[in-house]
């Protein structure tokens, strides 16, 4: 995702419009259905392209690492359970 490589042929174009600041190392996953980790899940990335708004809206100081298992119909243990 270099303009040397003209934003990986193009791909990334739309992505670099609506997230010009969001720096993530996979930009496929923004907005890709699954709420993803910290970097994404940023003001910048548009909170994950929108995919943690529902998370962030219901559990604001929820912060792990695989926020996707939260309501996954599955009582997990650790960073979910407390």
């Amino acid at each position: 995702n270099t303009e040397e490589c003209g934003w990986d042929g193009g791909d990334c174009t739309e992505f670099n419009t609506k997230y010009p600041d969001c720096k993530v190392h996979s930009p496929s996953y923004i907005g890709d259905g699954v709420c993803d980790e910290d970097e994404y899940n940023t003001e910048e990335c548009g909170w994950d392209g929108g995919d943690c708004t529902e998370l962030n809206t219901k559990y604001p100081d929820c912060k792990i690492d695989e926020p996707s298992r939260i309501g996954d119909g599955r009582c997990d243990g650790g960073d979910e359970n407390t």
